[in-house]
């Protein structure tokens, strides 16, 4: 989801609510402590110098029990973000602290945001010998080979 979007869901939106992966939902006495540009300058294992920027949402929970962020003071942040820090329309990723600090990405399902899993990828796939996936295939669509039962060839 990029942050353009966000800030247009959120003015729709009289509270706001994130859910995790698992379905919980994160306490709505959240934080949002930080929203921040995150630029990554790497190169992948096939030698490609890449560069990648994404808007960063982290999300905390205090003792504050007493503390609910409305929608119309998070586009607040959003903006004072954009301005202060030359933020464009990014995807947007929500760090949120689990076993450990996790990265999440962002959709929306017409009532709560939701953190969805992000995973690991090679991106140099044809460079660094990883295999192409094998195309998946119906048994029932191979072709006679000639073996069947009973007849002492398998």
């Amino acid at each position: 989801m990029k942050l353009e979007e966000v800030k247009s869901t959120l003015a729709q939106l009289d509270t706001i609510a994130f859910q995790l992966p698992n379905g919980d939902l994160v306490p709505n006495h959240f934080h949002v402590t930080e929203v921040g540009k995150i630029t990554k300058h790497f190169i992948d294992c096939g030698g490609t110098v890449r560069n990648e920027e994404v808007v960063n949402f982290q999300l905390w929970n205090a003792d504050d029990y007493d503390h609910r962020l409305h929608p119309e003071k998070l586009v607040h942040i959003i903006e004072l973000s954009q301005k202060t820090l030359g933020i464009g329309d990014l995807e947007v990723e929500v760090e949120y602290q689990g076993q450990t600090i996790e990265k999440f990405a962002l959709d929306f399902d017409g009532k709560n945001f939701l953190l969805t899993s992000k995973e690991t990828d090679c991106l140099a796939r044809d460079k660094c010998g990883v295999p192409a996936e094998k195309p998946k295939v119906k048994l029932s669509e191979l072709q006679n080979s000639g073996c069947v039962p009973g007849s002492g060839c398998c």
